[in-house]
């Protein structure tokens, strides 16, 4: 990309919203001109051109440098997109609940969209009709390997069902895992004449290990939803690229219209390759299709407002049906509610990411974080994703990382980083969590902060259990040095600890809440709570 067109358009086309990224290349790298996000649906051609215009009445000497003198053929211009296809629907049968249970939380950590049956608790024909429903792409039926006790009995009746269904719908795939594969009710029932593509009948490893188990079931199921194109699969190239041009470890949360990723990618040290852990799950999505009482409870759990369950079943219904709509004022703080709610899920499901050691470096991703102020997004992430340690937080607005991790040379995906990362990728700051601190008795302070900036010296008492945000501008690097009065764990567990820490939009956030995050089970302290928390971060907050 470094010889050739000056322009180019960057194109993340989501399941809510398009955003289109215009950027230019003036002298020897490239620039961001500026970005937009519409409507999903709305012609990227017109977002383009709304982006072009405002260019060349904002500098018009710059856009005819790059190209973008009026009269130009836009449609001409190179595009580089990602984009998101509808979530596909996985039928999990087994023939107990506890097999599905298993199979659910395999399938928990992928991109598909689970719905589950057992012999225990549907009788044959539910279980024909949910596995015959037209938005069903995929069946996992699987077994034991050997089948359990509480299986046994029902493998032949669930493999000739299934079997039956596969020769009824030419069109559905199925995943056939652990003892399934070699059952002869199952060859049986599928005969030597199905119509339909032999290549639809898969087969996968049992759930098993310790350690992380279905892992080999997880990689088939991902492996049957491969895109390149798609967003959430090609930020994880971007992520690795990242990390190897900036030399540090970087954590990607994204939350979607239709699911989350939580990606980490480590560089590489001594020769060796750079290397990542992704995980995308439709449990991330910010919203439900049809969200249910449990849903409904995540968000509330996270709300400051008044609102009963019922009125805010119908507030996610509106947010899900036009999330582009109402994204200020009491619909940014509802759409950050629901953030956190997604992030709560998608780090329940993510355990082992959960065990690493805080990343240098994390950066949030998606829309519903567009409309926050920066403190809140940071507050929001250390809500959920609690970990101790010192991270810098990031954002990407302008939506960088699903479309560059489309190039699939991996030098020309890191040159074009290298030049976009500093325009792109927006510096919040950094957030210091420790955790195992008590307060004396009459006593809320427990240590206190030096921070060293620029050759001045700043003092903060820290509080038990409580936030501490420190000014701390874009750009600005200094030294954070905390002292305890008793030991604190804070990646190990010590009573004095220096870091470096990085300014940006929200400056420093000091959090020496519980890890995990606890929070009263009565609603009206919660609430206040919440709100004692939120009013640092958005001025005004009174609901």
């Amino acid at each position: 990309m470094s010889n050739g067109p000056r322009t180019l358009a960057i194109i993340d086309a989501g399941a809510a919203t398009t955003g289109v990224t215009l950027v230019g290349r003036p002298d020897r790298r490239w620039r961001i001109l500026g970005w937009l996000a519409a409507p999903a649906g709305a012609p990227e051609a017109s977002i383009l051109g709304v982006l072009a215009d405002r260019v060349r009445a904002a500098d018009p000497e710059l856009a005819a440098a790059v190209g973008l003198a009026a009269g130009t053929d836009l449609d001409a211009m190179p595009r580089l997109a990602s984009r998101s296809a509808p979530p596909r629907t996985l039928a999990v049968l087994a023939a107990s609940r506890r097999s599905v249970a298993l199979l659910e939380n395999v399938a928990a950590r992928t991109a598909w969209h689970v719905l589950g049956a057992s012999t225990e608790t549907h009788d044959p024909r539910e279980m024909t009709e949910l596995a015959l429903r037209a938005d069903v792409a995929a069946v996992l039926v699987a077994a034991g390997d050997p089948p359990g006790p509480d299986e046994k009995a029902a493998l032949d009746d669930l493999a000739s069902l299934v079997a039956a269904v596969a020769r009824r719908r030419p069109d559905l795939t199925v995943i056939l895992g652990g003892s399934m594969r070699g059952r002869a009710a199952w060859a049986e029932g599928l005969g030597t004449d199905m119509p339909g593509d032999p290549g639809r009948i898969v087969e996968a490893p049992a759930v098993g290990g310790r350690k992380l188990p279905g892992e080999g079931l997880r990689r088939v199921l991902d492996g049957l939803l491969a895109d390149p194109a798609a967003g959430r699969q090609a930020m994880v190239a971007s992520a690795l690229s990242l990390a190897d041009l900036l030399d540090r470890r970087i954590e990607v949360i994204e939350i979607g219209y239709d699911g989350g990723s939580r990606i980490v990618a480590t560089p590489g040290a001594g020769g060796d390759e750079p290397t990542v852990l992704a995980i995308t799950s439709a449990r991330g999505a910010l919203v439900a299709d049809d969200p249910d009482d449990v849903a409904v409870d995540q968000v509330l759990a996270w709300t400051t407002g008044s609102l009963d369950r019922h009125r805010m079943g119908d507030r996610l219904r509106d947010l899900r049906s036009r999330p582009w709509a109402d994204a200020t004022a009491d619909g940014a703080r509802l759409r950050l509610s629901a953030a956190r709610a997604a992030m709560t899920r998608l780090a329940a499901v993510t355990p082992d990411l959960a065990a690493l050691a805080a990343p240098d470096l994390t950066i949030a991703a998606g829309g519903c974080f567009a409309a926050a102020p920066p403190a809140a997004v940071a507050l929001a992430v250390a809500d959920t994703i609690r970990r101790t340690g010192s991270t810098q937080l990031a954002l990407d607005p302008a939506r960088l990382l699903g479309p560059i991790g489309t190039i699939e040379d991996p030098v020309e995906r890191r040159a074009l980083l290298a030049d976009l990362v500093g325009d792109g990728i927006v510096p919040l700051g950094s957030v210091v969590l420790a955790s195992g601190l008590a307060a004396r008795r009459g006593d809320p302070a427990v240590g206190h902060l030096t921070l060293d900036l620029d050759g001045a010296t700043a003092r903060h008492d820290l509080a038990a259990g409580a936030l501490a945000f420190v000014d701390l501008p874009a750009g600005g690097r200094g030294v954070a040095t905390l002292e305890f009065r008793e030991t604190a764990r804070i990646g190990t567990r010590t009573r004095r600890v220096s870091m470096p820490v990085t300014g940006g939009l929200a400056g420093l956030l000091v959090d020496l809440r519980d890890v995990p995050l606890r929070l009263p089970d009565r609603r009206d302290r919660r609430r206040s709570l919440l709100q004692q928390w939120s009013a640092a971060v958005w001025p005004g907050e009174d609901r």
